[in-house]
């Protein structure tokens, strides 16, 4: 998708859609919401409940007549009409009198790497809903690169492996375009599946989502721990039950999973020509996204491509950061000027 800077520094708010959580950011404010993409519906009567944080809390613990649900998936919104609701709850005390100029409201929206325009079209309606005269598409890619601090706009080539919780997208980036890039559906979400999978069929224990912090923690310790107890529901007898869990068999379980990110980086690679790769040999690989921080998939890049890799200093908010960064104006087109100097 093709973005005009000229047209982005008209916009006054950036939005994040992404499949776990919603971010805002209002030019000379800053970043003014950071929650979780979901909400919880009375469906007797159609009420909606609660948003964010509060919802999240709801998820696996509500009566039959509540219904937790995420509007959004894979950064695509998928139920536009909730999507509307959520977004107005979120911002309607912090920005509500910008959403009221309406015709003076510009608003910019990132999306995933070659999104179709059925889900362009949905991030349209989201915001237009709310009271946005024109809304502007930017990638995904190119904001987080931004706000990760890398030079876009430089004719020098730049790789960023933005991990999502649905998916993971993969780029080169090269004068403020993306040269190559790739989109697998392995994220944080896949990663968690096969842990809990893992333990499903090696110790017969069911364990919720929340309950995998203990082994997260374990995981990205330096040294690795050896294992770490968690607790869940044994599968035979529905009782609670806590049990010692090897992380390197962990280790191994996500294995399958982070191998298709290493796929799309490989694929990514092959479709760049020689000069872009030397360049990426001194500059290395950049991780952002909520999931960057998945135990063990730094290194696992690392050995695989023979790069450095590091990790982005805020990577869950870069994306909506650089936006930001480009609705104020923070970067600029290199002119035939700068190329001289």
């Amino acid at each position: 998708m093709s973005y005009s800077l000229e047209q982005l520094r008209r916009c006054t708010v950036a939005v994040d859609l992404g499949a776990a959580r919603t971010r805002v950011y209002v030019r000379d404010t800053g970043l003014i919401v950071d929650e979780p993409s979901i909400a919880a519906v009375n469906t007797r009567t159609g009420s909606l409940i609660a948003v964010g944080s509060m919802a999240q809390g709801m998820a696996g613990r509500t009566p039959h007549h509540i219904r937790v649900v995420r509007p959004i998936s894979g950064g695509t919104v998928v139920d536009i009409e909730m999507a509307q609701r959520m977004l107005r709850f979120l911002v309607h005390h912090k920005i509500r009198r910008a959403w009221r100029r309406g015709p003076l409201l510009r608003a910019a929206v990132c999306l995933p790497h070659d999104a179709e325009p059925i889900a362009q079209r949905a991030a349209i309606e989201t915001l237009t809903g709310l009271g946005a005269r024109r809304v502007e598409l930017v990638d995904t890619l190119v904001a987080a690169a931004v706000g990760c601090g890398l030079p876009v706009e430089q004719p020098e080539a730049t790789m960023i492996v933005v991990c999502g919780a649905a998916s993971t997208q993969v780029a080169v980036l090269s004068l403020g375009a993306i040269v190559a890039a790739e989109k697998v559906l392995v994220g944080g979400d896949a990663i968690d599946y096969a842990v809990i999978q893992h333990l499903r069929s090696r110790h017969e224990l069911m364990l919720p989502t929340q309950g995998l912090h203990p082994l997260h923690l374990a995981l990205s310790a330096d040294p690795v721990e050896e294992g770490a107890e968690v607790r869940g529901r044994d599968v035979a007898t529905g009782l609670s039950r806590t049990v010692m869990v090897s992380t390197a068999q962990v280790r191994e379980a996500i294995q399958t999973p982070l191998t298709g990110v290493i796929d799309a980086i490989g694929r990514v690679l092959r479709a760049c020509q020689p000069d872009l790769v030397a360049d990426l040999v001194e500059r290395g690989v950049m991780l952002a996204g909520g999931s960057a921080v998945l135990p063990g998939l730094d290194r696992m890049i690392a050995e695989a491509t023979g790069m450095t890799v590091r990790i982005a200093e805020n990577p869950d908010v870069c994306a909506v950061v650089g936006l930001g960064a480009i609705l104020e104006g923070k970067v600029r087109p290199l002119h035939l000027e700068q190329l001289r100097t």
